[in-house]
């Protein structure tokens, strides 16, 4: 939010630096994010002096060309070549010296340079209005009095104006500060109390607009629980045109476009007064005859940006007596009933809608106004009234008129200030120091808090309708400390602190050594969003809890991820289409269900790899990715983190052409394998993409379980037996290396398939042929061959029982 100094000094009688001012903000809660000074004239006249033109002659090569010699105070006279119908010796003139930017009223600013025109020297230029952003005046050349001195900066000749804009983050439960009036008061309260600064906030002028009759608009609310107070009244004979010169310096200070004389006064009151107010065409209401109610699902509504919006049946609406909506109330106007130039009379409006319906409304069309920030934060709806009486005196001084009705007020069930019992020593239990009774009676005073009755141990405080935050004991205890400063809160001489105790594992030191692990590994982390397009999943999927979002920024992202694999392919996609097609990534996500009612998160890993699965190089032809690049990875994380796999089968999902699923605890750990076209197809990616999904609830689940043991390095030597088995095909190497471990038992440390063969005419159709290593050692002795054919030979009878596997001797 955007304050102007000089337009809060209109209400505090002070003469503070900006940065003194913006420091003293900060420490009452309204945080200063940036301060900037502002000029009338863009660049402040800066380099510009005051010339004295001692001669002009004709140039010699042009005919519409001056040479003129300028003393601008310096040591040496300017020669300056001027093009400017009115120049003549004798004049006072504007003068711009080398080096000096200017700000043209139109146009790009440019830097005055020495050069040659036509052959003539020029160290400088003699200014028109339009040169120097003053006007639009481009016959000739700004002529100053003749009694201004040379050499004077232009600045202090011609008055430009100065205003410091401060830009304050304002939170959502001040609903009392935006406003310049409301930070005028807060800031008063400051400089009483914390510097001792007498300062009084001056109110606007007392409404001087009375009643008036003639003509008149019905007012029928019919949702006082979304409108608790309408207030409105008709003027008449007025005539649109620019808006006074103060409304308009004040509203553009703080970048507010000026439109017209009305439509300004409505700003220029929400700004001064955070009240949001809405001009009618009244000659354009139907029927004379206001309805503030909602109308039925998807009613259409054209806005005054030209669009038509499909209207919720929980949107307020300002409706005409057919019915029709001519404004979103709270949120922005109609197209129908907006004010033009041919606009003669008005029905001004001005109202306390809902806050959360409002926010909700504003959300859901994606108008994010001024009126609609200040209604979902709370206005006073004890001000409609003067807000709007103040509205209209600044309309009729501007646009003439006359006030053509009594003043509409539909307040069914006034809001009455809140009074809260303040007790002395929760003051001192929450703040953590004594403030004397006689301190907090001044604050609270300076805060416009009225005292209504007190006690030696507590007070009763009534709390001003503005600071619909303020409901609890605690909410005002934090008003006092703000206005008492929290730096004049002492640091205690002890810090008390416990021992922390970490879970363990650590999910996010787990996650840390993944990221660092498949980074070694060369695989890229992606952060990709959460929301996602409920196009990518079939009606069953959507129908299975998918879970919506109610008020989407973007139409096309309408739902939270059901699968982590598309906000993966969805970067792939992009790389692909900037010629980027060997990736290998990784991303940490959540998955988003809705079931029974309850809605599901759950966190998983991801790995991507397609393309090649190494770079160019001179030594050897790449090979493309396949599946068993991501069966490494997945493997050698594993291996990484010591989880153990206790059961591995083949990955049914439809997501995959083929795959695999590993168990850990007999529970699903990871999926893996080469992604389906018709997933690929959805995201237009290229090429097979080699996928794998963990559950990381999983892998902590692992981790909680593993017990790590210390062994020193085996000083006894390993030896080595192979075999060659002839088996079915359906056989898998899973079963040959369970069966090897378990009759290996500890001597027996690995078990390693180098070689496949197929050949239906060696071996038989529906045949196959491993060659399997087996590595033994023990960690007590030297084995002997001995000991290592018992287990060998037993190993081949199981074999060969067990698997009908032959022996290739």
């Amino acid at each position: 939010m955007k304050i102007s100094y000089n337009w809060l000094k209109d209400y505090l009688a002070i003469d503070l630096p900006a940065e003194e001012v913006a420091e003293v903000l900060t420490q009452i809660g309204l945080e200063v994010e940036g301060l900037e000074k502002q000029t009338s004239v863009e660049g402040g006249l800066e380099g510009l002096v005051v010339g004295h033109v001692l001669s002009a002659e004709q140039h010699p090569n042009a005919d519409r060309l001056r040479v003129t010699k300028v003393d601008v105070g310096a040591e040496e006279v300017l020669d300056i070549v001027c093009g400017a119908p009115n120049v003549a010796a004798g004049q006072k003139v504007v003068v711009a010296t080398v080096g000096t930017m200017l700000y043209p009223t139109e146009g790009e600013p440019f830097k005055i340079k020495k050069g040659k025109i036509r052959g003539e020297v020029s160290m400088g230029m003699i200014c028109a209005e339009d040169e120097i952003g003053l006007g639009h005046e481009h016959d000739g050349i700004m002529v100053l009095p003749a009694e201004v001195k040379v050499g004077t900066p232009v600045r202090e000749v011609i008055e430009i104006k100065e205003d410091d804009i401060i830009e304050i983050d304002l939170t959502p439960n001040r609903s009392d500060a935006t406003c310049h009036i409301g930070v005028a008061k807060d800031l008063a309260a400051a400089l009483k109390i914390a510097k001792g600064l007498d300062v009084q906030v001056k109110m606007p002028e007392a409404a001087k607009a009375t009643a008036g009759s003639g003509a008149s608009v019905d007012v029928v609310v019919n949702r006082t629980d979304l409108c608790p107070r309408y207030a409105g009244v008709v003027l008449t004979g007025l005539t649109v045109k620019e808006s006074p010169e103060f409304i308009r310096e004040r509203l553009e200070a703080i970048g507010v476009k000026t439109i017209n004389n009305i439509v300004d006064v409505t700003n220029f009151i929400l700004h001064e007064m955070g009240q949001p107010l809405h001009a009618f065409d009244a000659d354009k209401i139907k029927g004379k005859k206001i309805v503030v109610d909602a109308l039925p699902q998807d009613t259409g509504f054209v806005t005054l940006d030209g669009d038509e919006r499909k209207l919720s049946e929980q949107d307020l609406i300002i409706c005409d007596a057919d019915m029709d909506g001519m404004c979103i109330a709270g949120v922005y106007g109609g197209l129908g009933t907006g004010v033009t130039d041919s606009t003669t009379s008005i029905f001004l409006e001005s109202a306390c809608f809902d806050a959360g319906n409002t926010r909700r409304t504003s959300k859901r069309h994606n108008l994010r106004t001024d009126a609609a920030m200040r209604f979902e934060k709370g206005v006073d709806p004890n001000g409609c009234v003067i807000a709007l009486k103040r509205a209209v005196d600044l309309i009729l001084e501007s646009a003439g008129g006359v006030v053509s009705s009594e003043f509409v007020d539909i307040y069914p069930e006034p809001i009455a200030p809140k009074e809260i019992r303040l007790k002395y020593r929760h003051v001192t239990r929450l703040l953590g120091i004594d403030i004397p009774a006689e301190e907090i009676r001044e604050i609270l005073a300076a805060l416009e808090i009225e005292i209504l009755s007190s006690d030696e141990e507590s007070m009763l405080v009534r709390v001003p309708s503005n600071k619909t935050d303020v409901y609890r004991e605690a909410d005002v205890i934090e008003e006092i400390l703000r206005i008492y400063g929290i730096d004049r809160v002492p640091l205690p001489a002890t810090i008390q602190s416990s021992i922390a105790y970490e879970q363990k594992p650590n999910g996010y030191k787990v996650e840390q050594q993944i990221s660092d692990f498949l980074a070694s590994r060369g695989l890229q982390e992606i952060v990709a969003p959460s929301v996602s397009k409920s196009k990518y999943y079939s009606e069953e999927e959507q129908a299975g809890g998918m879970v919506s979002l109610l008020n989407s920024m973007n139409s096309e992202l309408d739902a939270m991820r059901m699968e982590m694999c598309y906000s993966g392919l969805e970067v792939i996609h992009r790389n692909q289409n900037h010629k980027n097609n060997d990736l290998a990534l990784f991303e940490f996500g959540k998955t988003y269900r809705k079931e029974e009612g309850a809605y599901i998160e759950t966190r998983h890993l991801t790995c991507y790899i397609c393309g090649r699965a190494a770079g160019e190089n001179w030594k050897e032809q790449p090979a493309k990715a396949d599946f068993y690049d991501i069966k490494r990875t997945v493997d050698e994380l594993v291996a990484r983190l010591g989880l153990k796999i206790n059961a591995t089968e083949p990955c049914e999902e439809s997501k995959f052409v083929y795959g695999m699923l590993y168990k850990s605890q007999n529970r699903p750990l990871v999926k893996f394998g080469r992604l389906a076209e018709p997933v690929l197809k959805k995201l237009s990616v290229k090429g097979p993409v080699f996928y794998a999904e963990f559950d990381v609830k999983q892998i902590m689940s692992g981790l909680k379980s593993k017990k790590v043991k210390f062994a020193g390095l085996n000083k006894f030597p390993s030896m080595r037996r192979d075999l060659a088995l002839v088996i079915d095909e359906q056989v898998k190497f899973e079963s040959i290396r369970a069966m090897g471990m378990k009759a290996g038992k500890h001597i027996l440390q690995d078990i390693n398939l180098f070689d496949i063969f197929q050949d239906e005419e060696k071996l038989g159709v529906g045949k196959k042929s491993y060659s399997v290593s087996y590595l033994f050692q023990d960690a007590k002795k030297t084995l002997k061959d001995g000991d290592v054919d018992r287990v060998m030979n037993k190993l081949m009878k199981q074999y060969e029982e067990q698997l009908g596997a032959i022996i290739r001797k």
